[in-house]
């Protein structure tokens, strides 16, 4: 199987996933007054460690707003399995459901089946992370086949905040070809 994977540099897709009340969202753009978006991609309410992964980003949320950094979360999840992994979160970020399959191959996620139906009903992304500039541009990318491999939070936000200091002047990397 061969992915199609996005570049590095290249222009994030419109990304479109439902909120909790139903309203579909393009969530590759940033809201507010932030310039910059990061989309982090979960594998859903059965993952004991996205759920980790997602409470320990509550405490980033603040800091990345600080360098004009909104952040949206999503999953393949349901609106009612969404509902449900509410109850085990301790976040004040929107969290999206409903992405399809087409969309995780358009961003190159890996796509896991269900080890069983104990584990969830349907395809899901394993984790990705992207962070969108005022470009539109892919600034950072970060796909993982496995639960086991995400980006540390504080070395993100530390190194995305050298990054958005004018002064470093931090071009996009990975783009040779």
């Amino acid at each position: 199987m061969h992915a199609k994977k996005i570049e590095a540099g290249s222009i994030f897709p419109d990304l479109l996933a439902k909120s909790l009340d139903g309203e579909e969202v393009n969530i590759s753009k940033p809201k507010g007054d932030a310039d910059w978006q990061l989309v982090v991609v979960y594998r859903g309410k059965h993952c004991p460690m996205c759920t980790k992964y997602l409470n320990k980003l509550e405490n980033y949320i603040q800091p990345l707003s600080d360098i004009g950094i909104d952040t949206a979360v999503v999953s393949a999840d349901s609106k009612d399995q969404l509902t449900e992994h509410l109850n085990k979160l301790e976040v004040s970020f929107s969290l999206y459901y409903g992405l399809t399959i087409q969309q995780m191959q358009n961003l190159g996620l890996y796509i896991s089946h269900p080890r069983s139906e104990k584990e969830t009903d349907h395809p899901f992304a394993e984790p990705g992370l992207f962070v969108i500039n005022s470009q539109g541009q892919v600034q950072v990318i970060d796909i993982s086949n496995n639960p086991f491999v995400r980006p540390e939070l504080e070395t993100l936000v530390n190194g995305l905040t050298w990054i958005r200091n004018p002064d470093n002047n931090y071009p996009i990397r990975g783009t040779y070809k």
